[in-house]
């Protein structure tokens, strides 16, 4: 007789149903604007909920930044958006210090990345010592500047985004901002039917205002206690060395020059936690794991450069790692 999960999981959690509902209203808020990107708009809450950030990547025209906007807007937060350049100085992201006529004393001016989400455009235009500036608000979310910290605002969230077509001009990011990300996100084309959709409805002269119709579904207090449900989402002990056997086929297969970090292992976890509460699920199930592995571990492994020459993708390497492993039952 087949175990149910009521025997094999923790009790369900009341708050499950509100949370899955303020999801779905959440992705209809977005959606009056947008036409398709549902797996984007799903993660970019995931993320959200375990304080994670976010690395978009496609080619121009698919929506990226029109998305972070509205996202910002359904969760009622304030929206920057940096224009990431080769001239871009770490002061012009953190801020600097101003001299105060009035109290004869410096103050600290903030940057552009004192808001609650911050969109980073084309972050791979800009040289190393701004790439660095941002590891220490990416980790610990807040930034030092002549040795006093400033903390940021709850919720923070970076969306950064780059073209993976055209590379000149570009600096390659660190490993160490890469493995900051939470998930890597390849955004695709519409289908010819997403597209035909779009063309529908901006067609019409009364729906090229729909961006103002979106309406808030979360504030800082809804997003805390979401938070909060989240934690209390139960994993079983199976399912947590289930998540650390696919981790450690990463550092031991042939097919990989990196592999990834106890980072990912965590962040594995918490979002298969985070998955599961907005399906309205208080336990993990082994598909929460499948689906979150791809995104949090597409740009945190490497190649070896025989597969690079192949033409294999990350994403096959890491579908195959996932299939060696045996599933909890």
């Amino acid at each position: 007789m087949e175990e149910t999960p009521s025997t094999l999981y923790a009790p369900p959690d009341p708050d499950m149903d509100w949370l899955q509902q303020k999801n779905e209203a959440l992705r209809q808020e977005i959606q009056q604007v947008i036409v398709g990107q549902q797996s984007m708009i799903d993660l970019l809450m995931n993320a959200l909920l375990v304080n994670g950030h976010i690395l978009l990547e496609g080619v121009p025209g698919i929506a990226k930044t029109l998305t972070a906007r509205l996202f910002a807007k359904a969760i009622q937060v304030p929206f920057k958006r940096i224009q990431f350049t080769p001239d871009l100085m770490p002061s012009d992201i953190l801020g600097t210090m101003v001299f105060n006529n009035k109290t004869v004393e410096f103050e600290f001016k903030p940057g552009p990345l004192f808001s609650n989400l911050v969109l980073i455009d084309e972050v791979n235009r800009a040289p190393a010592k701004t790439q660095a500036a941002m590891f220490e608000v990416m980790q610990e979310r807040q930034v030092t500047v002549d040795g006093v910290s400033y903390p940021m605002q709850f919720p923070y969230l970076v969306l950064a985004t780059q073209n993976p077509i055209e590379q000149e001009g570009t600096y390659k990011l660190p490993e160490a901002q890469l493995d900051r990300f939470h998930f890597r996100i390849e955004m695709d084309y519409p289908t010819l039917e997403e597209e035909k959709a779009i063309l529908h409805r901006f067609n019409n002269p009364a729906n090229l205002s729909l961006e103002n119709e979106v309406r808030p579904v979360f504030d800082a207090t809804s997003l805390l206690r979401a938070q909060q449900i989240v934690q209390r989402v139960h994993i079983k002990a199976e399912l947590l060395d289930y998540i650390a056997e696919i981790i450690h086929r990463t550092r031991t297969t042939a097919d990989l020059f990196l592999g990834a970090s106890p980072r990912a292992s965590l962040a594995i976890m918490n979002s298969a936690k985070a998955a599961a509460a907005l399906n309205g699920r208080p336990y993990v199930v082994p598909e929460d794991i499948k689906t979150m592995a791809f995104p949090v571990l597409n740009h945190r492994i490497l190649l070896t450069a025989e597969k690079e020459i192949q033409g294999i993708r990350t994403q096959d390497i890491i579908g195959q790692l996932i299939d060696q492993v045996a599933v909890p039952r």
